[in-house]
């Protein structure tokens, strides 16, 4: 884990940004999804680009918090991998469940929390979702079925794994969607959950994030098996290599995925092949891979900028739209940020709360 506290190094522009001219009618057509690609309608474009590009603005505040001393602590970004959770959520439905690991800010985004509470938590404050105690890799919303946020490298999968058997237990119809990295993937734990949710056919999906590099190792030096989609193959469970750079194809996965274990046909395993723009955590110089690698991904594979270039040039959006969402955006981040800097610090003796249950009151 990361333990110095540094600014982050790297630009928080992005491809989003960048001007598109007017749509021709044969740049339309060049956008035109091709006939074996899942198709979205406008609306569902709309609700893409604006649910991404929520965390997008978000999550460069809270880089710029973090360079500022606001945040203490870990901070992991999720900018690069926004389509991931956008289009998992796009294919759940209310009262499904999420748990994730440490780079867990666009997790809670997806499912609804609010982002004043969310950055509040963040920099420490009452407001909080944690009441300023958990951070930035411990928060939770029962209400949002949002259940962390969880700081230790795969210990979430077995949690998630819980939440299916509590789900299959109750036969609520429910499923969770319990994400991990690619480097959590090397987990023993994860494989003893995976034994269990087969075994027992529990509903669950397993959403493994690869964007390449874990902490900061290439997985081709650390993985056997780079096709984390067969690592449930010993227990009989399904999987599939997605596009996760495009929210489309991850709808699309994420619908046939989570029928297959809300119907009882037991758990399945999605990797989500995406990539981070910025390093590990704000503490990473990120010297493991180069600055043309970066900006191939971002120039030809944003997953923002896709969307953005459809609903201009396939749906024919007004570009003033696409900016007054922008706008509108950036409101609700500067708003978070500002209630969060204001709202004051939790009181001492909430380091007495939460740590005790007693089981006769």
């Amino acid at each position: 884990m990361d333990a110095a506290k540094e600014p982050a190094k790297e630009p928080a522009t992005d491809a989003s940004s960048a001007p598109v001219q007017a749509a021709s009618p044969q740049a339309a057509e060049a956008h035109r999804p091709a006939p074996n690609m899942p198709q979205f309608t406008r609306d569902e474009d709309l609700h893409a680009y604006h649910e991404m590009l929520l965390i997008r603005r978000f999550e460069e505040k809270a880089g710029q918090l973090y360079g500022m001393g606001l945040i203490g602590g870990f901070c992991h970004l999720y900018i690069g991998q926004e389509a991931v959770v956008i289009g998992m959520q796009m294919a759940s439905v209310e009262g499904d469940q999420v748990i994730t690991g440490y780079r867990d800010h666009g997790h809670m985004l997806a499912c609804g929390m609010d982002p004043k509470g969310v950055m509040a938590e963040l920099t420490g404050r009452r407001g909080g979702y944690s009441r300023g105690k958990g951070g930035s890799m411990h928060m939770f919303s029962r209400e949002k079925q949002f259940f962390g946020g969880h700081g230790i490298v795969g210990a979430q999968v077995s949690l998630g794994t819980g939440l299916a058997f509590a789900d299959h237990y109750r036969e609520n119809g429910k499923v969770s969607l319990t994400y991990m990295g690619d480097g959590a993937a090397n987990q023993g734990q994860v494989y003893e959950s995976f034994n269990m949710a087969a075994l027992w056919k529990l509903p669950v999906v397993y959403v493994i994030e690869n964007n390449r590099y874990a902490m900061g190792t290439s997985v081709a030096r650390a993985s056997a098996q780079t096709d984390f989609s067969k690592r449930g193959l010993s227990f009989g469970i399904p999987g599939e290599q997605v596009d996760g750079m495009d929210v489309r194809t991850v709808r699309e996965a994420a619908t046939r995925a989570i029928e297959h274990a809300r119907t009882g046909q037991g758990p399945y395993i999605l990797e989500m092949q995406t990539y981070r723009y910025r390093g590990h955590s704000m503490s990473d110089p990120a010297k493991y891979r180069t600055k043309d690698e970066v900006s191939k991904m971002r120039d030809e594979h944003d997953p923002i900028e896709m969307v953005r270039k459809r609903l201009l040039e396939l749906h024919a959006v007004p570009e003033a739209e696409l900016k007054a969402t922008d706008a509108k955006v950036r409101e609700v981040v500067n708003a978070s940020a500002e209630f969060a800097t204001n709202d004051p610090e939790p009181d001492p003796s909430e380091l007495w709360t939460d740590i005790l249950l007693d089981a006769h009151a």
